[in-house]
Protein backbone atom coordinates (compact mmCIF):
# COMPACT_ATOMS: atom_id res chain seq x y z
CA UNK A 1 0.00 0.00 0.00
CA UNK A 2 1.56 3.64 -0.97
CA UNK A 3 0.95 5.91 2.01
CA UNK A 4 1.18 9.61 1.63
CA UNK A 5 0.39 12.19 4.61
CA UNK A 6 3.73 14.51 3.99
CA UNK A 7 2.63 17.53 2.32
CA UNK A 8 -0.62 15.86 2.19
CA UNK A 9 -1.37 19.05 -1.02
CA UNK A 10 1.89 18.16 -3.03
CA UNK A 11 1.32 14.51 -3.14
CA UNK A 12 -2.91 14.42 -2.84
CA UNK A 13 -3.36 17.43 -5.41
CA UNK A 14 -1.11 16.10 -8.15
CA UNK A 15 -2.98 12.72 -8.52
CA UNK A 16 -5.93 11.84 -11.16
CA UNK A 17 -7.56 10.32 -8.47
CA UNK A 18 -7.67 13.81 -6.67
CA UNK A 19 -9.90 14.74 -10.20
CA UNK A 20 -11.55 11.51 -10.17
CA UNK A 21 -13.56 11.83 -6.72
CA UNK A 22 -14.08 15.53 -7.06
CA UNK A 23 -15.11 15.57 -11.18
CA UNK A 24 -19.02 16.30 -10.13
CA UNK A 25 -18.16 19.90 -8.38
CA UNK A 26 -21.17 22.25 -9.60
CA UNK A 27 -19.31 24.11 -11.99
CA UNK A 28 -22.68 26.33 -12.86
CA UNK A 29 -22.68 27.13 -8.76
CA UNK A 30 -18.78 27.91 -9.67
CA UNK A 31 -19.67 30.29 -12.65
CA UNK A 32 -22.74 32.16 -10.64
CA UNK A 33 -20.22 32.73 -7.36
CA UNK A 34 -17.73 34.33 -9.61
CA UNK A 35 -20.41 36.51 -11.63
CA UNK A 36 -21.81 37.80 -8.71
CA UNK A 37 -18.27 38.52 -7.19
CA UNK A 38 -17.48 40.55 -10.35
CA UNK A 39 -20.32 42.40 -9.81
CA UNK A 40 -20.42 43.26 -6.40
CA UNK A 41 -16.70 44.25 -6.82
CA UNK A 42 -17.86 46.23 -10.31
CA UNK A 43 -14.54 45.25 -11.57
CA UNK A 44 -13.01 47.05 -14.56
CA UNK A 45 -12.58 44.64 -17.73
CA UNK A 46 -8.85 46.46 -17.60
CA UNK A 47 -8.27 44.94 -13.94
CA UNK A 48 -5.95 42.28 -13.70
CA UNK A 49 -6.77 39.30 -11.65
CA UNK A 50 -4.71 36.55 -9.82
CA UNK A 51 -6.52 33.19 -9.02
CA UNK A 52 -4.20 32.05 -6.04
CA UNK A 53 -3.63 28.29 -5.59
CA UNK A 54 -6.16 27.69 -8.97
CA UNK A 55 -5.94 24.25 -9.66
CA UNK A 56 -6.69 23.09 -13.49
CA UNK A 57 -7.88 26.50 -13.49
CA UNK A 58 -11.71 26.47 -13.57
CA UNK A 59 -12.14 30.03 -12.09
CA UNK A 60 -9.63 31.19 -13.83
CA UNK A 61 -11.04 30.29 -17.19
CA UNK A 62 -13.86 31.99 -16.60
CA UNK A 63 -13.26 34.99 -15.33
CA UNK A 64 -10.95 34.90 -18.80
CA UNK A 65 -14.26 34.19 -20.71
CA UNK A 66 -15.96 37.56 -19.44
CA UNK A 67 -12.97 39.48 -20.55
CA UNK A 68 -10.45 39.67 -17.98
CA UNK A 69 -6.63 39.13 -17.66
CA UNK A 70 -6.27 36.33 -15.64
CA UNK A 71 -3.00 34.47 -14.17
CA UNK A 72 -3.64 31.14 -11.73
CA UNK A 73 -1.07 30.28 -9.58
CA UNK A 74 -1.13 27.00 -8.32
CA UNK A 75 1.74 24.33 -6.87
CA UNK A 76 0.61 21.20 -8.46
CA UNK A 77 2.70 20.54 -11.53
CA UNK A 78 0.06 18.63 -13.20
CA UNK A 79 -2.87 20.47 -12.89
CA UNK A 80 -0.66 23.90 -14.26
CA UNK A 81 -0.10 21.34 -17.13
CA UNK A 82 -3.18 20.98 -17.81
CA UNK A 83 -4.28 24.59 -17.06
CA UNK A 84 -1.41 25.49 -19.46
CA UNK A 85 -3.60 24.11 -22.86
CA UNK A 86 -6.00 27.11 -21.88
CA UNK A 87 -3.51 29.53 -22.47
CA UNK A 88 -3.84 33.05 -24.29
CA UNK A 89 -2.62 36.42 -24.27
CA UNK A 90 -4.88 37.37 -21.33
CA UNK A 91 -4.73 34.10 -19.76
CA UNK A 92 -1.44 32.32 -17.61
CA UNK A 93 -0.79 29.72 -15.74
CA UNK A 94 2.19 28.66 -13.50
CA UNK A 95 3.28 26.46 -10.83
CA UNK A 96 3.98 28.38 -7.68
CA UNK A 97 4.12 28.58 -3.77
CA UNK A 98 1.11 30.79 -2.61
CA UNK A 99 3.21 31.94 0.54
CA UNK A 100 6.17 33.65 -1.76
CA UNK A 101 5.35 36.47 -3.80
CA UNK A 102 4.94 36.39 -7.82
CA UNK A 103 6.82 39.09 -9.85
CA UNK A 104 3.54 41.32 -10.94
CA UNK A 105 0.56 42.92 -8.36
CA UNK A 106 -2.85 43.14 -9.15
CA UNK A 107 -6.15 44.33 -9.16
CA UNK A 108 -7.69 41.63 -7.53
CA UNK A 109 -6.58 38.56 -5.72
CA UNK A 110 -8.71 35.87 -5.29
CA UNK A 111 -8.43 32.54 -2.88
CA UNK A 112 -11.18 30.31 -3.91
CA UNK A 113 -12.88 26.83 -2.96
CA UNK A 114 -11.15 26.57 0.63
CA UNK A 115 -7.44 26.85 -0.86
CA UNK A 116 -6.38 27.99 2.39
CA UNK A 117 -5.20 26.71 5.53
CA UNK A 118 -3.05 23.61 4.45
CA UNK A 119 -0.05 24.53 6.27
CA UNK A 120 0.84 23.03 9.48
CA UNK A 121 1.87 25.79 10.92
CA UNK A 122 0.07 29.00 11.46
CA UNK A 123 2.91 31.32 10.00
CA UNK A 124 2.58 29.88 6.99
CA UNK A 125 -0.89 30.20 6.46
CA UNK A 126 -0.72 34.04 7.83
CA UNK A 127 2.26 34.27 5.35
CA UNK A 128 -0.27 33.65 2.19
CA UNK A 129 -2.39 36.59 3.58
CA UNK A 130 0.43 38.34 3.63
CA UNK A 131 0.98 37.55 0.22
CA UNK A 132 -2.06 38.58 -0.97
CA UNK A 133 -1.32 41.79 0.48
CA UNK A 134 1.77 42.22 -1.10
CA UNK A 135 0.46 41.29 -4.67
CA UNK A 136 -2.64 43.69 -4.67
CA UNK A 137 -2.01 46.85 -6.40
CA UNK A 138 -2.96 50.65 -4.34
CA UNK A 139 -7.08 50.09 -3.87
CA UNK A 140 -6.69 46.34 -4.69
CA UNK A 141 -9.13 44.05 -3.51
CA UNK A 142 -8.36 40.45 -2.11
CA UNK A 143 -11.23 37.61 -1.44
CA UNK A 144 -10.67 34.78 0.72
CA UNK A 145 -13.46 31.81 -0.13
CA UNK A 146 -13.48 29.43 2.97
CA UNK A 147 -15.19 26.70 4.76
CA UNK A 148 -17.84 28.12 7.43
CA UNK A 149 -15.66 25.67 9.94
CA UNK A 150 -18.03 25.52 13.08
CA UNK A 151 -20.69 24.36 10.44
CA UNK A 152 -18.64 22.20 8.98
CA UNK A 153 -17.61 20.92 12.38
CA UNK A 154 -20.87 20.07 13.65
CA UNK A 155 -22.22 18.50 10.31
CA UNK A 156 -19.45 16.39 9.67
CA UNK A 157 -19.90 12.86 8.34
CA UNK A 158 -17.70 11.00 9.91
CA UNK A 159 -17.21 8.17 6.94
CA UNK A 160 -18.82 7.17 3.38
CA UNK A 161 -17.64 5.71 0.46
CA UNK A 162 -17.73 6.20 -3.54
CA UNK A 163 -17.21 4.47 -6.82
CA UNK A 164 -16.36 6.08 -9.11
CA UNK A 165 -15.04 4.68 -12.82
CA UNK A 166 -14.41 1.27 -10.78
CA UNK A 167 -12.64 3.02 -8.18
CA UNK A 168 -13.47 2.55 -4.73
CA UNK A 169 -12.89 5.86 -2.59
CA UNK A 170 -13.52 4.74 1.30
CA UNK A 171 -13.48 8.72 2.98
CA UNK A 172 -13.25 9.32 6.99
CA UNK A 173 -13.53 12.55 8.73
CA UNK A 174 -12.41 13.85 11.89
CA UNK A 175 -11.45 17.00 13.51
CA UNK A 176 -8.95 17.12 16.42
CA UNK A 177 -6.00 20.01 16.89
CA UNK A 178 -7.64 22.54 15.18
CA UNK A 179 -7.92 20.58 12.03
CA UNK A 180 -10.48 19.44 9.58
CA UNK A 181 -8.95 16.02 8.23
CA UNK A 182 -10.27 13.77 5.42
CA UNK A 183 -8.41 10.32 5.19
CA UNK A 184 -8.73 8.62 1.65
CA UNK A 185 -8.05 5.22 1.54
CA UNK A 186 -8.16 4.26 -2.50
CA UNK A 187 -8.81 0.69 -4.37
CA UNK A 188 -7.92 0.49 -7.83
CA UNK A 189 -7.88 -2.84 -8.87
CA UNK A 190 -5.42 -4.58 -7.37
CA UNK A 191 -4.04 -1.89 -6.15
CA UNK A 192 -4.22 0.67 -2.81
CA UNK A 193 -3.46 3.71 -1.82
CA UNK A 194 -3.77 6.39 1.11
CA UNK A 195 -4.42 9.82 0.49
CA UNK A 196 -5.04 12.78 2.84
CA UNK A 197 -6.94 16.14 3.20
CA UNK A 198 -5.78 18.57 6.23
CA UNK A 199 -7.56 22.13 6.27
CA UNK A 200 -7.00 24.36 9.59
CA UNK A 201 -10.33 24.93 10.69
CA UNK A 202 -9.69 28.87 11.08
CA UNK A 203 -13.01 30.83 12.53
CA UNK A 204 -14.12 33.80 10.87
CA UNK A 205 -12.54 35.86 14.35
CA UNK A 206 -9.41 33.98 13.16
CA UNK A 207 -9.29 35.33 9.57
CA UNK A 208 -10.47 38.77 12.08
CA UNK A 209 -6.82 38.66 13.76
CA UNK A 210 -5.46 37.61 10.81
CA UNK A 211 -6.26 40.36 8.16
CA UNK A 212 -5.91 42.97 11.03
CA UNK A 213 -2.13 41.47 11.64
CA UNK A 214 -1.16 41.84 7.63
CA UNK A 215 -2.65 45.56 7.51
CA UNK A 216 -5.63 44.33 5.51
CA UNK A 217 -9.40 45.98 6.31
CA UNK A 218 -12.57 43.76 6.08
CA UNK A 219 -14.99 45.10 3.69
CA UNK A 220 -17.74 42.53 3.89
CA UNK A 221 -18.71 39.32 4.65
CA UNK A 222 -21.03 36.44 2.97
CA UNK A 223 -22.39 33.08 3.57
CA UNK A 224 -22.94 31.93 0.39
CA UNK A 225 -21.86 32.10 -3.56
CA UNK A 226 -25.35 34.20 -3.93
CA UNK A 227 -23.38 36.62 -1.40
CA UNK A 228 -26.35 36.65 1.25
CA UNK A 229 -25.02 37.83 5.03
CA UNK A 230 -22.28 35.35 6.77
CA UNK A 231 -24.54 33.42 9.43
CA UNK A 232 -21.82 31.25 11.84
CA UNK A 233 -24.65 29.14 12.87
CA UNK A 234 -26.09 28.52 9.11
CA UNK A 235 -23.23 29.74 6.24
CA UNK A 236 -21.78 27.22 4.37
CA UNK A 237 -18.99 29.41 3.36
CA UNK A 238 -16.93 31.96 4.51
CA UNK A 239 -16.20 34.80 1.93
CA UNK A 240 -13.90 37.59 2.72
CA UNK A 241 -13.59 40.49 1.37
CA UNK A 242 -10.85 43.27 2.36
CA UNK A 243 -8.57 45.51 1.22
CA UNK A 244 -5.13 47.31 1.95
CA UNK A 245 -5.44 49.53 5.00
CA UNK A 246 -2.28 51.92 3.24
Amino acid sequence: MTKEHSKWFQSWFNTSYYHLLYRNRDYKEAEVFIKNIVKYLNLDKDDSILDLACGKGRHSIFLNSLGFNVTGLDLSKNSIKEAKTRESSSLHFDVHDMRNLYNTPFEVVLNLFTSFGYFEKDLDNFKVIQTIKSSLKQNGIGVIDFMNSPQVIENLIAQNSHKIDGVTFKLKRSYSDGFITKDIDISDSDKTYQFQEKVRAYSFQDFEVMLSNAGLHLLECFGNYNLEPFNIKTSKRLILIFIAND
